[in-house]
């Protein structure tokens, strides 16, 4: 956690505030906005937000911003992880059948990989997520990640939410490579990536049909073993 908070080295540009959402959405999208962005979701999280909506139709989506300065002062990453980790565990409690999608863009990035990624509390961070919120988080989708620059995007960091993680990075970002173009760090709803990862958020929340008809043959598959098992 040390490293990451260490290599955040990003400017970022205004951007809308979030929504307001309903008490217990069908979905929240929960964002930790980027380096200098106004209090809110920020630029590239509100272009997350737009670009899922066409994509679950039918069901209502919430937004939580992050709450941390997002300043030059990158130790406040810590604080931006408790925040989001304390209301990641109390909407879990109050909202069970929301799912949740974390999401966050360079600075942001980082408070998400640290949520995602410390089981223990150290460094500031004092709110470890419990191992069953896991099931509350549909995917993650995080923009110019300063630790993929280090090669350690969250697919990579995170064995619990690797495997459901978009860790996008721009052509020659140099926040999260070793790019030197900075102009494409500011760019990411402009590149396509927001639109992927909308996606990619998307078919975790509602898988697509092939993925469906493979979830309920597995299901059969399951009550065939355990028909068997009663029997033998």
């Amino acid at each position: 956690m040390a490293v990451l908070m260490a290599s955040l080295v990003s400017a970022t540009t205004g951007a809308p505030g979030a929504s307001a959402a309903p008490s217990c959405p069908d979905i929240e999208v929960v964002f930790a906005r980027g380096t200098d962005e106004p209090a809110g979701i920020g630029r590239v999280g509100q272009a997350l937000v737009d670009s899922l909506k066409p994509l679950v139709k039918g069901k209502s989506i919430g937004t939580y911003a992050v709450d941390y300065p997002a300043s030059y002062d990158f130790l406040a990453v810590a604080q931006g992880a408790n925040d989001a980790s304390t209301h990641i565990q109390s909407m879990a409690a109050k909202c069970p059948d929301t799912k949740m999608v974390l999401g966050g863009y360079s600075q942001g990035a980082a408070v998400i990989d640290v949520i995602t990624t410390a089981p223990i509390a150290g460094l500031g961070f004092a709110a470890p997520m419990p191992a069953a919120i896991a099931g509350h988080i549909a995917a993650v989708a995080v923009f110019g990640n300063p630790s993929a620059r280090l090669g350690q995007p969250l697919t990579r960091m995170s064995q619990v939410y690797g495997a459901r993680t978009a860790d996008m990075c721009n052509t020659a970002d140099p926040i999260c490579s070793l790019g030197n173009n900075f102009d494409s760090h500011v760019k990411y709803p402009e590149s396509g990536l927001v639109k992927t990862a909308a996606k990619w958020v998307a078919d975790h929340i509602i898988p697509p049909p092939q993925d469906r008809a493979a979830q309920k043959d597995s299901s059969k598959a399951d009550s065939a073993q355990k028909s068997v098992r009663a029997k033998s």
